[in-house]
């Protein structure tokens, strides 16, 4: 959360910086502004297309995305990011496309509306030109479409933490969802520039119902990242957890988690109804 309203602070302070007009120069993209360093050239333009001027107002502000790229809510994000924020040394600016500025914002402002916040008036997307060769066109529509075709984690009211429950509590929480995990989540206790809530280690499938193996600890920790509002009732600062996760697909596709069982060795309920699960009949 506090990525986020720092990420709007600071476009907030550069509403009207998109002078294209402007005498720029190139510099190396530092390996500080680490949100950068996969993209496809190595010197970016400063000013920059949010108006900072040099690259000690331009790292740090860019840091302020990191949280937003984390979740992976567009498979464009980082690259619409980084056009903005380092965009390529060229004899031109190079802005991201309209429609990329609207997929991107589709898919990413309700991440920030979960946060509490509103897409910034400073990216309203008709600012950016319609699609031609001279601006940052969007991917094939059969790459966004297999992106689409995963599970997606969505903004949803914090599910509910049931600890010590009965052994009759937890089958019937079986019996009511789509999937169940094995997951420790854990939290740390300074803010940096990792993640705050991380899925630590693997992954244990009770019930794996729809979900993906090979995608479903990326799932749960996009889903924490979404949900940061919920840290507080998931896991103390410094601490870790082990969770029975419990959940439903949604028709679009998207996953939400219904219920989270504190899994303490002192508690036998979970890891019983665990075990009688693979007979139980609903």
């Amino acid at each position: 959360m506090h990525t986020s309203l720092l990420l709007l602070l600071a476009l907030g302070a550069h509403a009207g910086a998109f002078d294209l007009g402007q005498t720029t120069r190139c510099v190396p993209i530092p390996l500080q502004m680490s949100v950068c360093q996969d993209v496809p050239y190595s010197e970016m333009r400063l000013p920059n297309l949010l108006g900072h001027s040099s690259l000690e107002e331009a790292v740090p502000r860019s840091d302020d995305w990191r949280t937003l790229l984390h979740t992976g809510c567009h498979p464009q994000a980082r690259a619409f990011v980084c056009s903005l924020v380092a965009p390529v040394c060229l004899d031109r600016f190079i802005q991201p496309c309209q429609s990329v500025c609207v997929a991107v914002k589709e898919s990413c402002a309700p991440v920030l509306a979960c946060h509490g916040h509103a897409w910034p008036e400073a990216l309203s997307c008709d600012r950016f030109p319609a699609q031609d060769d001279t601006c940052l066109t969007p991917l094939p529509k059969h790459i966004s479409a297999f992106s689409k075709e995963f599970p997606q984690p969505v903004c949803q009211s914090c599910p509910s933490v049931e600890e010590a429950p009965s052994l009759r509590t937890v089958l019937d929480a079986l019996c009511l969802t789509d999937f169940a995990v094995k997951v420790k989540i854990s939290r740390r206790r300074l803010l940096s520039s990792e993640p705050e809530l991380t899925v630590e280690g693997p992954v244990e499938f009770i019930q794996r119902g729809p979900l993906l193996p090979y995608d479903t600890a990326s799932l749960i920790q996009r889903w924490l990242l979404i949900n940061l509002r919920c840290a507080p009732s998931l896991v103390r600062p410094g601490r870790a957890q082990l969770y029975l996760i419990t959940g439903t697909m949604r028709v679009s596709g998207s996953i939400q988690l219904s219920s989270l069982f504190p899994w303490l060795k002192k508690d036998l309920h979970i890891a019983v109804a665990t075990r009688k699960w693979k007979h139980h009949k609903c």
